[in-house]
């Protein structure tokens, strides 16, 4: 009998998915240190960004279908 895949939880911390299935993820550069960096570049690092396409099988696979 086969054993069930885990959900890796690093993963499922850092990425999700969207409706059409693409992993999207928060930009790096947006934790702390902030104020070193100019005001168009906070503005442009809110919110998430889409995977490269390269990296969308490994993060399905770590996923399992998990998506918050």
């Amino acid at each position: 009998m086969g054993t069930k895949i885990k959900t890796h939880k690093g993963t499922k911390k850092r990425f999700r998915l969207s409706a059409t299935g693409k992993a999207m993820h928060r930009s790096s550069g947006t934790s702390h240190l902030a104020k070193g960096l100019t005001k168009k570049r906070r503005r442009n690092l809110r919110g998430t960004t889409s995977l490269a396409e390269c990296m969308e099988s490994t993060i399905h696979a770590a996923l399992n279908g998990y998506s918050n």
